[in-house]
């Protein structure tokens, strides 16, 4: 058997790569591996995550995922890594599915990668926590976005992508995958297809701008930037002002019995005057002294520098992954998440578990949907019935009734 080049170098690939996290949820011990935090928010104010494969599912009932599972919730939970990650001078993929059941309204969906190793408190995790990634996708109202925002060290904030990209908003499951290059480069995929890539240094404020305006230069005071004026010949005509703008209606008639005693003295309607042209301006001729919008000349900004390691925000190790998020509409499915420094790995994980089960899903999504159309249909009120005292022979004769009216 033959195997191209291409074939046997995804092969080894698949076989250097190092797994950090895997997640499917398949069975019990889910809730061991995962710590919902005690001390981030009230319980009151906590939903509870639910083990479920949901309403429409691929053909295996068991495979699972977990679910929210209550409205207006706040919801978390984080889980250790098997290794730490350092991506300095590598790959790193975060890659996990999300099925919107309820037809989300407004909530969240991202994973966060975190760092921490020992000290992290998992039972403080919530927004405040400190994190390396912010992924995946976030709808509220009008704004659907998938998030990503990097955790540049050297900068000491967290920064979001310069252009939104966007989200699925139907309720079938989506695969959601992050590529950070150690190249400096990234790629955004939605069901393995690529939706947004490009450098992370024109992507991302990360770095100083590498120009900036030349503090030495100014405006010159005799710079002309009005491309008109006006036409010292241009003089307004003698009586211009003295035209009204509104004029008595020449086809007002006075009517006959108003009584001015009474009524007051009469006045007609005003209509617009057709020979009034509005407040009088000088017209306007081509500037000869123009010389177009002044540009402040730019020079070389002092404070860029290049950083070869722009990829590398779990540079000083990142130990854990975790969900922390608002949802006013619960019922969103997180499944199938991996961590990985290779993107074969993340791809042959995909086939294995969302693209086995994609289509049975949507079909069981499908007819689900039109069974809840047929019986929303069967239990519309008949509108004769509004009426019971309503009887079709009653309109028998109406039309003799016309002339009683």
């Amino acid at each position: 058997m033959r195997f191209s080049l291409v074939a046997l170098a995804f092969i080894a690939s698949v076989a250097n790569a190092e797994v950090f996290f895997k997640e499917q949820f398949n069975d019990e011990g889910w809730k061991d591996r995962w710590t919902v935090p005690s001390s981030w928010k009230s319980k009151s104010d906590m939903g509870e995550w639910v083990q479920t494969a949901g309403k429409w599912h691929g053909d295996d009932a068991n495979d699972m995922g977990v679910q929210t599972s209550e409205d207006a919730k706040f919801y978390g939970m984080s889980a250790a890594l098997t290794s730490t990650i350092d991506n300095t001078g590598k790959d790193l993929v975060i890659q996990y599915s999300v099925k919107h059941e309820q037809s989300i309204d407004c909530g969240g969906a991202y994973i966060k990668l975190l760092p921490g190793g020992d000290k992290f408190d998992a039972a403080k995790f919530g927004g405040d926590t400190e994190y390396s990634i912010m992924f995946g996708p976030d709808i509220c109202g009008q704004t659907k976005r998938t998030h990503v925002i990097l955790n540049y060290e050297p900068k000491g904030d967290n920064t979001l992508i310069t252009k939104d990209i966007p989200c699925e908003k139907d309720q079938v499951s989506h695969l959601y995958t992050l590529v950070l290059k150690s190249d400096n480069t990234f790629d955004v995929l939605v069901d393995n297809k690529s939706v947004r890539s490009g450098t992370l240094e024109d992507a991302f404020d990360l770095l100083p701008p590498k120009k900036i305006k030349d503090p030495e230069q100014s405006k010159p005071k005799d710079w002309v930037d009005e491309s008109e004026i006006e036409d010292p010949e241009s003089v307004k005509p003698d009586g211009y002002d003295d035209i009204p703008p509104e004029i008595p209606d020449p086809d007002a008639v006075k009517p006959e019995d108003w009584d001015d005693e009474e009524d007051g003295e009469w006045e007609g309607n005003m209509i617009d005057n057709p020979d009034y042209d509005g407040p009088w301006e000088p017209k306007m001729i081509p500037n000869p002294d123009y010389k177009g919008p002044w540009v402040h000349p730019e020079i070389d900004n002092p404070d860029y520098a290049p950083d070869d390691k722009l990829h590398a925000v779990c540079g000083k190790g990142c130990t854990h992954v975790g969900f922390e998020l608002w949802q006013v509409k619960a019922g969103t499915i997180f499944d199938d998440i991996i961590v990985t420094d290779s993107l074969e790995e993340a791809q042959k994980f995909a086939e294995e578990t969302f693209f086995a089960k994609k289509d049975q899903e949507k079909i069981m999504y499908d007819e689900v949907k039109e069974q809840e159309r047929k019986e929303q249909e069967a239990n519309m009120p008949d509108d004769s019935s509004d009426d019971p005292g309503f009887d079709m022979d009653d309109l028998e004769g109406m039309d003799d009734m016309g002339d009683e009216f």
